[in-house]
């Protein structure tokens, strides 16, 4: 997906109805020893960093549970929609852990420090609505007979974003990313770049063009 030049925009969906993703298989777990679970968790935290860095926007439609590492997998996507329905939560704290696939530094620049804390010291769960009005997710809907609502509204999401420069999308994304972890004068320098690299492209040409010619533009990613 990351080398592939045609791929605009993945979405995460499961294909367990009522089930985002479960988090970790606690039986499983149940039968590593102590290195045999720092060296998993370590893998799950490195397959979660590569999400997170995808170059193109990423889009987690969370039809059902989404708990423990299964939050964590949401958290590393761009953006979240939820069926009101759903249920998630950092429940690990209720098991005798904590997250360890990311939870802990996503959710605080996610939701925010206070409320980050108060959901993982609890382990408590919200449905999506509570998600959306924290900010956890970009959207709630109503649950569907078919149970894949939150998949449907993030193909809409996704084909609003899908006619938009992809380049553009990429840079705009890097530039988010990397200045949210610096002060800001440092993130100011990192958009400047970012936007330097676009000016060359053939798609801002068509973008200037197309304005000027009252068309609808012609992207194509180069």
């Amino acid at each position: 997906l990351r080398f592939d030049e045609k791929v605009r925009v993945v979405v995460f969906k499961s294909e367990v109805k009522g089930v985002f993703c479960a988090g970790a298989d606690l039986k499983e777990r149940a039968q590593m020893d102590d290195a045999e679970v720092g060296h998993f968790v370590k893998r799950l935290r490195n397959l979660m960093d590569e999400i997170a860095a995808l170059p193109v926007p990423t889009i987690a439609a969370i039809d059902g549970y989404a708990l423990g590492g299964g939050l964590e997998l949401a958290l590393a996507c761009d953006l979240r929609v939820a069926a009101s329905s759903a249920k998630m939560g950092l429940i690990e704290t209720t098991r005798g852990l904590l997250p360890g696939a990311g939870g802990t530094q996503r959710l605080p620049r996610c939701v925010g420090i206070g409320l980050a804390k108060e959901l993982i010291f609890t382990g408590r769960q919200v449905d999506g609505q509570q998600a959306a009005s924290m900010g956890l997710v970009n959207h709630a809907v109503p649950q569907n007979n078919e149970g894949d609502a939150a998949y449907q509204r993030a193909l809409t999401l996704a084909k609003e974003i899908l006619p938009q420069a992809p380049f553009a999308v990429k840079m705009g994304k890097l530039a988010i990313n990397r200045g949210m972890e610096v002060d800001i004068a440092s993130g100011m320098a990192i958009e400047g770049m970012c936007y330097a690299q676009n000016i060359p492209t053939r798609d801002r040409q068509e973008g200037m063009a197309a304005f000027r010619e009252k068309r609808p533009p012609r992207f194509i990613g180069k």
